[in-house]
C-alpha cells in the first residue's frame, strides 16, 4: 500500500472533525465502513484506491472519488474561518 500524502479531507466522526491526508487512511476509514453500507460507491472506491496504490490509478483522482463518496454519505465536513495550523506538528516543543 502507498502512503502518498494529499491535500487532507476532513469528515465527522461521531462529535468531533477527523482528517484523512493519505491512501492508507482512506483504507482505514473504508475497513471501518460499516457492511450494511457498503454497495456500487464503496467497492468503486475501493477498487480506485487499490489501483492508486499500485500506480494504475492517479492518486488526485482517487482523493477526488474519496471526496464525493464522503459528500454522498453526508459526512463531508466543511470547516470554515478557523485557523490553519499546518506545519505546528512538524516543530519541537521548545524550539523557538
Amino acid at each position: 500500500m502507498s502512503s502518498t500524502r494529499f491535500d487532507p479531507i476532513l469528515l465527522h466522526r461521531k462529535h468531533f472533525v477527523d482528517e484523512i491526508s493519505c491512501l492508507d487512511e482512506i483504507f482505514d476509514f473504508l475497513d471501518e465502513w460499516p457492511e450494511d453500507k457498503r454497495g456500487l460507491a464503496y467497492d468503486t472506491l475501493l477498487k480506485a484506491c487499490r489501483d492508486a496504490a499500485t500506480g494504475r490509478f492517479p492518486l488526485s483522482a482517487a482523493r477526488e472519488n474519496f471526496r464525493r463518496f464522503l459528500k454522498m454519505s453526508g459526512v463531508l465536513a466543511k470547516v470554515e474561518g478557523g485557523p490553519k495550523f499546518d506545519g505546528l506538528m512538524n516543530h519541537q516543543i521548545g524550539n523557538a
